[in-house]
């Protein structure tokens, strides 16, 4: 079954954030490139990315529960999910900070704020 179902070759990208609001920005920005969906948790992430497999996800690093790095590294040690792009969207600038991400096994780590153009531009990249 295929989730690309906004023109056949729309990539879907699942973006993961306790914050919808969140989501809400990123879909008005992203949606003309990208079909969206959404997840409120690294649980709901875990099975969500299973179900319906993303072309790449968008992963917030600070929620409550399973944070952005549990999350990564369970997508990245899951069969069915640790080939899928992992974007890491965080406001934890520092070095330490990104070097977890890439520990845990981001492919990109975007730091809040950021330019939707940089964000869609990195995402098209990896689709």
């Amino acid at each position: 079954m295929s989730t690309r179902k906004k023109g056949n070759n729309t990539p879907h990208v699942l973006v993961v954030d306790d914050e919808y609001f969140n989501y809400e920005m990123l879909s008005m920005a992203l949606s003309d490139a990208f079909k969206l969906s959404y997840a409120d948790s690294g649980k709901s992430c875990l099975s969500n990315a299973i179900a319906h497999k993303p072309d790449a996800i968008l992963l917030d690093v600070c929620m409550p529960g399973l944070d952005g790095y549990d999350t990564c590294r369970m997508l990245k040690n899951t069969p069915e999910t640790k080939d899928i792009p992992v974007v890491m969207v965080s406001g934890l600038e520092s070095e330490q900070e990104q070097q977890a991400g890439y520990e845990a096994g981001c492919d990109a780590y975007v730091i809040k704020p950021f330019a939707i153009q940089s964000l869609l531009e990195k995402l098209k990249s990896m689709v």
